[in-house]
């Protein structure tokens, strides 16, 4: 009986030690070893790695391809293609092919824009967006011819009188030494015709004006001086006679010669100047304008209305001759040749000398006959 209270106590004695350690604090977890620890404090860092290497499959590469054709729907081939990401001032380049494609490959996702060009059509640029791992093709790219900007004035075109009225004005400025008047050449070559209303106008114009008068006055007073003439006498009525003879010449070989003849035959009285060639040739020129003119249709022709002129003045100078001066046909058939003879002389200053001497003369780069 003594023996069992024994062994019950010493059970009462270990169950109660048992569960004393199972209650104590240090005996309830597992130590923590280094290996722990290190896994512990790994642990973050191996999440950020394995989220930055779920985003770097999420943007895979792509690429980009297309094709280039022209208005027409023909394949461009060696065409330009460059790609430019956004804040790129440089991008990649390729050409197209002889159908026309073009490709990019290993793209990285993100705004793109292609750039081409070839040569004799105008550039075009595409825009796009290229998504992960993508393989974007463009719609069709076409390449069109540039527009041509012309520019088109809408105007009147001056008539061939028109044209002519602004010729003769200029004509009428012509001076030599600025002083002398020099109606009658043309620095024009391809001068517009005169009508017969130009030709009338210009032959009072030269007949009139105050330097031809003057003129006129000096040749009779060297007449006089000289007892030209001798039937006048002499004295101011004399003069008068004289001077009077003379104009009449003029007046009459520049209106029968340089309107009336011209308006009827169809002629142009002026005098065309050559201003290139051989000196030869320029004399040549020269010297035939007294038989030699241009028609109003531009062709040249006889000159018959100087030489009808050149004797019209000759014989309404024989008319004013004081009988005993007279010397019949004879007499109007030298006089008409020495003018003519002076139309030529007249020419030849024209083409050497008085296009030099004449500052207000419309100037031209070329000239032709």
């Amino acid at each position: 009986m003594k023996m069992r209270s024994v062994l019950g106590f010493r059970k009462l004695v270990w169950l109660g030690l048992a569960v004393l350690l199972c209650s104590f604090p240090g005996w309830s977890q597992q130590p923590l070893t280094d290996q722990t620890a290190k896994s512990a404090q790994a642990g973050p860092q191996t999440t950020e790695a394995s989220a930055g290497a779920q985003q770097d499959a999420g943007q895979r590469a792509g690429s980009i391809r297309g094709k280039i054709v022209d208005q027409s729907g023909a394949n461009i081939a060696g065409a330009v293609v460059k790609l430019t990401r956004e804040g790129q001032s440089s991008g990649l380049g390729v050409t197209s092919s002889e159908d026309g494609l073009f490709a990019f490959s290993n793209v990285a996702p993100g705004p793109f824009q292609l750039t081409i060009s070839s040569p004799g059509l105008a550039s075009h640029e595409f825009s796009g967006t290229l998504q992960s791992g993508e393989a974007y093709v463009t719609p069709l790219l076409m390449l069109v011819i540039p527009t041509q900007v012309t520019e088109v004035h809408v105007g009147v075109e001056p008539t061939p009188k028109e044209l002519a009225d602004v010729q003769i004005k200029e004509q009428e400025k012509q001076r030599v030494f600025g002083v002398i008047p020099n109606f009658y050449v043309s620095y024009e070559p391809n001068a517009a015709p005169l009508t017969a209303k130009h030709k009338f106008e210009l032959a009072w114009k030269s007949a009139s004006d105050p330097v031809t008068l003057a003129g006129v006055g000096v040749l009779a007073g060297i007449d006089q001086a000289a007892d030209r003439w001798s039937g006048y006498g002499q004295g101011l009525q004399g003069y008068a006679k004289r001077y009077g003879a003379s104009y009449a010449n003029i007046f009459t070989a520049t209106f029968v010669g340089g309107a009336v003849m011209p308006s009827i035959l169809k002629q142009d009285p002026r005098y065309f100047y050559k201003g290139s060639g051989s000196k030869r040739s320029r004399i040549l020129y020269a010297v035939a304008s007294s038989v030699i003119c241009k028609g109003d249709n531009g062709h040249w022709q006889p000159n018959y209305s100087n030489v009808i002129g050149s004797f019209a003045g000759a014989g309404t100078e024989a008319l004013y001759l004081p009988a005993n001066d007279r010397r019949g046909s004879g007499f109007i058939l030298s006089s008409a040749l020495i003018r003519i003879g002076e139309t030529s002389l007249a020419g030849v200053l024209q083409e050497f000398v008085f296009s030099k001497v004449t500052p207000n003369r419309k100037r031209r780069a070329a000239s032709q006959p």
